[in-house]
């Protein structure tokens, strides 16, 4: 077939959201960033057991990088997500629910996404942030 040029296997395939962000380094950047304002919440911070955040920012990076199309090292240290259970000894009400997008969204902006994925990535954090309530009040 002259002038036909061959297309290389997987090169049509979309990039994934973890992908076109920028990869691990991204998440690794929002998660420690959120934190930094988790150690300073009077609200946040008691619901985190370990006095050393690292352990829990490291599973949430993991997680995240999981959850939009990067390695799965989250499940297979961790087996399934199993996001609500493993929040339900925690009082989340509306209180924690706004101090815990308050800190995502300052962690958000400073990346210094595309707005169309700046704007997935806070659509699927609102979605999760309100998911995780379980205390009226």
């Amino acid at each position: 077939m002259v002038g036909v040029k061959e297309i290389r296997r997987g090169k049509l395939q979309e990039q994934t959201f973890y992908e076109q962000v920028g990869g691990e380094e991204t998440f690794r950047r929002l998660v420690h960033r959120f934190y930094e304002g988790v150690a300073e919440d009077p609200l946040l911070k008691p619901m985190y057991p370990e006095e050393d955040l690292g352990p829990a920012e490291e599973r949430f990076t993991l997680f995240l990088i999981q959850y939009w199309g990067g390695p799965t090292t989250y499940s297979k240290n961790r087996g399934h997500p199993r996001l609500r259970m493993r929040h339900a000894p925690f009082k989340v009400d509306q209180a924690a629910h706004d101090a815990w997008l308050k800190h995502m969204r300052v962690a958000v902006e400073e990346l210094g996404l595309s707005e169309e994925h700046e704007h997935t990535l806070w659509n699927y954090l609102t979605y999760a942030a309100a998911s995780m309530v379980n205390t009226a009040g």
